[in-house]
């Protein structure tokens, strides 16, 4: 492992996560992530693999333990796996303590023996319904008949999954303790997740918000569900479901600030480096890659971010119930862009 001291904020926070997205582009179309005719990036504006792999490398030197794979849905980008492979040699060197993937599922089964090949242990599958229909809707035209074999075939592969659900009012809300005994009884952890106002089609996104201090309570109903101490230094609390033995973590960037322990920072598939998913501000790697050989672009504009990294994000909930940033606009790029 590197020998280098942490990275560590103007808060005290260790930085030793990066999610870092591959693409923009997706399968799907889910709802409250992006719109129904989105416009992609042109190729040019994308880093390379080798960028990427550059990028990553440097990261692991000044003390990123933790490298999260997003979009987009990344296994849609061609070239992929072998990019995975690559940076699996830092896992099985030991240079990397974790590498992790989030996918839609789509694409998984085929894929899975090339992330067992690159070290990655668990994953992280995005599905927001076990009904068919309800599942095409949001997403708009997916079939998880797809993505419930890829879990079948990660999970026999060995991989550990954890399931994100967006919790929606009108879609899933009823379904949540079904989702939830679903993936207990196949010992697949699971994380609920508040829609949030990312993106430049926010408007009537408010009428999906579903808080989970709500769901919470509604659980607490007819389970035993008790916190655990389980931190990630992530966005999550969990908690533990006595009937089922499984795991819950809920993400409420609304109804509960999750800052205080914020240990990640995003890197778009444009090499822009957002130290908070919430703000707007972002420090260019694409140009430190791309104008300097060398790595003294790339420290200085770490260095440079390390100041900025806000103490908190700016989503909140007004008396009307509507989910709004606390400045004037939502930050306008999709949660396609910015790496889920």
């Amino acid at each position: 492992m590197s020998m280098r001291a942490p990275l560590i904020d103007a808060f005290g926070r260790r930085l030793s996560y990066v999610r870092l997205s591959v693409t923009d582009r997706c399968d799907l179309r889910c709802t409250y992530c992006m719109s129904e005719q989105q416009t992609f990036l042109p190729r040019k504006d994308l880093l390379s693999f080798e960028e990427m792999e550059r990028l990553s490398l440097f990261l692991i030197d000044s003390g990123v333990e933790r490298l999260r794979v997003t979009g987009g849905e990344p296994l849609v980008r061609k070239g992929v796996l072998d990019f995975l492979r690559r940076l699996g040699e830092q896992v099985h060197t030991g240079r990397l303590k974790e590498l992790t993937l989030t996918t839609n599922g789509t694409l998984l089964e085929g894929a899975v023996p090339a992330l067992v090949e690159a070290g990655i242990r668990r994953i992280n599958v995005s599905c927001d319904s076990l009904k068919p229909d309800v599942y095409r809707r949001v997403t708009r035209g997916g079939d998880l008949a797809r993505v419930l074999s890829g879990i079948a075939a990660a999970q026999a592969a060995g991989l550990h999954i954890k399931l994100n659900v967006v919790a929606l009012a009108q879609d899933n809300q009823a379904d949540i303790p079904d989702i939830l005994s679903f993936a207990h009884a196949r010992g697949i952890d699971l994380s609920l997740i508040e829609t949030m106002p990312l993106g430049d089609d926010v408007a009537g996104r408010e009428v999906q918000f579903l808080s989970l201090k709500d769901v919470l309570a509604h659980l607490r109903s007819f389970w035993q569900v008790e916190g655990v101490s389980d931190t990630t230094g992530g966005p999550a609390r969990y908690y533990r479901i006595k009937e089922t033995g499984g795991k819950l973590g809920l993400i409420t960037p609304l109804s509960h600030n999750f800052c205080d322990t914020c240990n990640r920072v995003r890197i778009t598939c444009t090499g822009q480096l957002y130290m908070c998913l919430g703000q707007d501000d972002h420090v260019d790697l694409r140009a430190a890659l791309r104008e300097d050989a060398s790595d003294a672009g790339l420290k200085a504009a770490l260095a440079e971010a390390l100041l900025h990294k806000p103490k908190a994000h700016d989503f909140y909930i007004s008396g009307a119930g509507l989910v709004q940033p606390a400045r004037s606009h939502a930050p306008a790029r999709p949660m396609s862009l910015t790496g889920g």
